[in-house]
């Protein structure tokens, strides 16, 4: 009879993905970054050129994150997140995906680099938010 042993780079392989697994769940706090961002009427501009800017009145601050998606119901995995940023993939079922990084440099003051897909097309974004008033 042959005894069957682990291997044991099988046994890391699998401890490995457990370990990769468990850090995928969300926690409250991924998103922190985003609560300490002021309510109220931001004005968000393209970098790097002519595009308009827009006006958001900003109530819950996850729409940051897929402002390609807005209004949409769609998946979020924080990638990463410390004190001045987060990393935000996303994906909205038959809509598109996307991945988001917002950078903060006050409470008044964000830059947000986006891509993914939209409409069947690609689109790349990178815009400065700043607050301008209230809504």
């Amino acid at each position: 009879m042959i005894k069957m042993r682990p291997l044991p780079c099988l046994t890391a392989a699998l401890l490995l993905s457990v370990a990769t697994t468990a850090g995928a769940v969300n926690s409250d706090t991924d998103l922190a970054l985003l609560d300490t961002l002021e309510r109220g009427l931001w004005q968000l501009r393209p970098t790097g050129g002519g595009a308009p800017t827009t006006k958001i009145c900003l109530g819950k601050p996850e729409v940051l994150t897929q402002i390609q998606h807005s209004g949409l119901v769609c998946e979020q995995y924080v990638v990463r997140s410390n004190a001045n940023s987060v990393t935000v993939s996303y994906t909205c079922k038959g809509q598109g995906q996307g991945l988001t990084t917002i950078r903060k440099e006050s409470n008044r003051i964000i830059h947000i680099q986006s891509q993914g897909i939209r409409n069947n097309s690609p689109f790349s974004l990178s815009v400065e938010g700043r607050r301008i008033g209230t809504c």
